[in-house]
C-alpha cells in the first residue's frame, strides 16, 4: 500500500488592515504598523470640547507645527505596547536585581554621612522632576496629533513615575526605611535656593499650551542637561572618589536616557527637516527653554558637580541638536 501525501497552500484573501494597506501596500505588516498608524480618531466626533469649542478633540492646529503627515513620528525603537512592556520588564529585572544585592550587602554602611548628604540634596529632589515629566508627557500624549508621536509620548510619562519611584527607593535604602530622607529631600525641593529655579522651570512647563512646545522643552532641553548633569556628571564623580556601588543604584536611568534619546532625536530630526518654518519654530523654542534650563540649573550644578559642569551638559546637548540638524 503507498500514502501519497499533498500540500495544499492557502492564500490569504488581505495581508493586513486596509488602512494599512493604503500606506504600506498589501503585503503583511508589522505588530508596531498595525498598533501604530492611522489608529487616532480623525472624523465623527460627536461634539467639540465644551472648553475649547473651536478645536476638534483631536486637533493638528494645539501646536504651531506644521507636519503634512504626522504619522511621520516613526519610533526607531518600534514600540507598541508589547514590545514596550517586553523591554521595560527585562530593564527592571536588571534594577531590582542591582538594588537587591545594594540592600542584602548593606553596601549603603559604607558610604559616609558627607556622602549620604550630598545624595539627598542633589539627587532626592529629582523625583519632584520626575512627576512633572510625567505631567508633561501625558499632556503631550492627550493633546498630540498622530498616534505615532502621542503613544511614545504616553510611554514616556508612564517611565517617568517609575523613574521618580525608583529615586524614592534610593533615599529609602540610605535611611532605613524610615523615609526621614525623603522628607528631607521635599524640605530641599521646597526651600533650598538650589532647586528653586528648577521649581519654577516645571511650573513654568505645566502651564504651556502648546504641547510640542512642552515636549521640547521637557524631553529635548530638560532631561538632556539634567540627566547629563546628575545621572552622569554626579554619579562619575562619586564614583572617582571611591563611591562606586552608588552607580548600581542609578544605571536604570542612564539605560532609559541612552533609550529615550534615540526617540527624542529622531523626533526632532523629523520635524525639523519637514519645513524650514518648522526648523526655524523648533530652534526658537530650544533658545528660549535652554536658557530656561541653564538657569534653573546653575546652582544645582555648581553644588553636585563643579564648576563648568552645565557647559559639559550643554555640549552634549548641543551634539545631539547638530544631528538633528538644528542649528546648522
Amino acid at each position: 500500500m503507498t500514502i501519497e501525501i499533498k500540500t495544499a497552500t492557502l492564500e490569504p484573501i488581505r495581508n493586513t488592515f486596509a488602512h494599512i494597506e493604503r500606506r504600506f501596500g498589501d503585503k503583511p505588516a508589522t505588530r508596531y504598523q498595525e498598533a501604530t498608524y492611522d489608529v487616532q480618531s480623525e472624523a465623527y466626533f460627536h461634539y467639540r470640547p465644551l472648553w475649547q469649542p473651536d478645536k476638534e478633540l483631536n486637533d493638528p492646529s494645539r501646536t504651531a507645527l506644521k507636519m503634512e503627515d504626522w504619522y511621520a513620528f516613526k519610533d526607531p525603537r518600534q514600540f507598541y505596547y508589547g514590545t514596550y512592556v517586553q523591554q521595560r520588564a527585562k530593564m527592571q529585572e536588571v534594577a531590582e536585581s542591582n538594588y537587591s544585592f545594594f540592600e542584602k550587602r548593606k553596601l549603603a554602611d559604607h558610604l559616609s554621612e558627607e556622602v549620604k548628604r550630598k545624595i539627598i540634596r542633589c539627587l532626592l529632589p529629582l523625583r519632584h522632576t520626575e512627576h512633572t515629566a510625567n505631567l508633561n508627557n501625558m499632556y503631550a500624549s492627550a493633546y498630540g496629533y498622530g498616534t505615532a508621536i502621542t503613544q511614545a509620548c504616553l510611554y514616556n510619562g508612564m517611565d517617568r513615575l517609575g523613574i521618580a519611584q525608583y529615586i524614592s527607593r534610593i533615599g529609602l535604602i540610605l535611611d532605613g526605611n524610615t523615609g526621614d530622607s525623603l522628607k528631607e529631600a521635599k524640605s530641599y525641593w521646597m526651600s533650598d535656593p538650589i532647586w528653586q529655579g528648577l521649581r519654577r522651570f516645571c511650573e513654568e512647563t505645566t502651564v504651556t499650551e502648546d504641547w510640542f512646545e512642552v515636549l521640547v522643552a521637557q524631553d529635548v532641553v530638560m532631561d538632556s542637561l539634567m540627566y547629563n548633569l546628575i545621572f552622569d556628571q554626579f554619579e562619575a564623580k562619586l564614583s572617582e572618589s571611591g563611591n562606586h556601588d552608588v552607580g548600581m543604584l542609578t544605571e536604570f536611568m542612564q539605560l532609559w536616557a541612552k533609550d529615550t534619546n534615540r526617540w527624542v532625536d529622531a523626533v526632532l530630526k523629523i520635524a525639523a527637516a519637514e519645513s524650514e518654518e518648522n526648523k526655524t519654530l523648533l530652534e526658537g523654542w530650544i533658545e528660549k527653554w535652554r536658557g530656561k534650563a541653564e538657569e534653573a540649573l546653575s546652582l544645582l550644578a555648581h553644588e553636585a558637580v563643579e564648576e563648568g559642569a552645565l557647559q559639559t551638559a550643554r555640549e552634549a546637548l548641543d551634539k545631539r541638536l547638530a544631528k538633528a540638524g538644528l542649528f546648522k
